[in-house]
């Protein structure tokens, strides 16, 4: 049986977050930015990659594997392009940085594209490219990581469940957003199962010694979407990022030359691509409307009432939300109080 839920609202909540990185060490900007894009992702009912981090995120600050205070520097820097060195920055900081300025070569040359080095965890990938849409332009976002996925056909982890996310925007309609990993479902999905005391469906993961589990606490490694098809593209995004800038991910671990302790030290890419580089940007825009408007308006399969597209049902849960405040699992908020207490900051959860 799962646990009980309360729900907190998104500002109480985004105030709370930042207070926390600040009492870690980061600069108040990055402190905010680190908050919005956490419970951004709660917000949208991502809460596997929302506020449920915050006490790894702390340890990992603690234990010197994530850096409050990186030294953020582009190494390479082409019209179109970046090489951005992160420091081991959080994800946030460090990802909205780079998005910002790949939005700014896609205002000049039509494109920017840039590969973050040695960033850590970044959230929901969804909140990059969204920041894209908003400009009008497409976005682009996908992560590699050390190994955590088997590979079709494995019993053991042999690459990252790498994330990828595309947005575009539409006219009346929201914008299309889609946000996935190349596993069945995200390792936070699983993280999250454990706060709310719930099994996992079967096919998601393994245990330590290969065998298919259902018990959160056991699983150890993640299966891939589709089969070969989750591992090959993990595969790629590998040879698109980190092969590419010579830092390869997956190989120390598939040559024994590493061990996996836990720490998503990864690289990634984000881009941007100005649609008016190409077509009349709300000719393009209508276009998207009556797709999805085409799409929506298809023959129903038998047991569906209606055919979602691409980020809808995290704007119908944005809205509700907004309204109703967000659902946190017990165990969350129990560790959040926790890391409250230890950081000797108010708490917005009910004892």
């Amino acid at each position: 049986m799962g646990q009980s839920e309360v729900r907190v609202f998104y500002e109480l909540l985004k105030k709370f977050t930042k207070e926390v990185f600040v009492q870690v060490g980061m600069p108040p900007e990055d402190a905010e930015t680190e908050a919005l894009v956490l419970t951004w992702a709660n917000l949208r009912g991502i809460d596997s990659h929302g506020v449920l981090r915050i006490p790894f995120y702390v340890q990992e600050i603690e234990g010197g594997f994530m850096n409050p205070k990186p030294s953020i520097r582009i190494l390479k820097e082409t019209p179109a392009t970046l090489l951005i060195e992160a420091d081991l920055a959080l994800g946030p900081v460090v990802t909205t940085f780079a998005m910002n300025r790949v939005m700014e070569k896609a205002k000049e040359v039509g494109i920017g594209w840039a590969v973050i080095h040695d960033t850590t965890h970044q959230g929901a990938m969804s909140y990059y490219t969204s920041m894209a849409v908003e400009k009008d332009m497409a976005g682009i976002a996908c992560v590699c990581s050390p190994p955590i996925m088997a590979p079709y056909g494995a019993r053991v982890a042999g690459v990252d469940n790498s994330p990828i996310s595309i947005a575009v925007p539409a006219k009346h309609h929201r914008p299309l957003i889609l946000d996935m990993a190349t596993s069945v479902a995200a390792g936070g999905k699983i993280l999250l199962a454990m706060d709310k005391g719930v099994s996992i469906p079967e096919g998601w993961a393994l245990d330590k010694d290969g065998n298919p589990t259902t018990n959160p606490r056991q699983a150890v490694t993640l299966l891939p979407m589709g089969g070969p098809k989750g591992s090959g593209l993990a595969m790629m995004f590998e040879c698109l990022s980190s092969i590419m800038i010579g830092d390869p991910r997956l190989e120390p671990f598939l040559l024994g030359q590493k061990k996996y302790e836990g720490h998503e030290i990864q690289n990634s890419i984000v881009a941007a691509i100005d649609i008016r580089t190409f077509t009349d940007i709300e000719t393009y825009k209508e276009h998207i409307d009556n797709l999805i408007d085409g799409l929506k308006a298809l023959p129903k399969a038998d047991g569906f009432t209606e055919i979602f597209v691409p980020g809808e049902p995290e704007w119908r849960t944005m809205d509700d939300r907004s309204r109703n405040g967000i659902p946190l699992a017990e165990g969350t908020i129990k560790r959040l109080q926790n890391i409250a207490a230890r950081l000797s900051i108010q708490s917005p959860f009910k004892p």
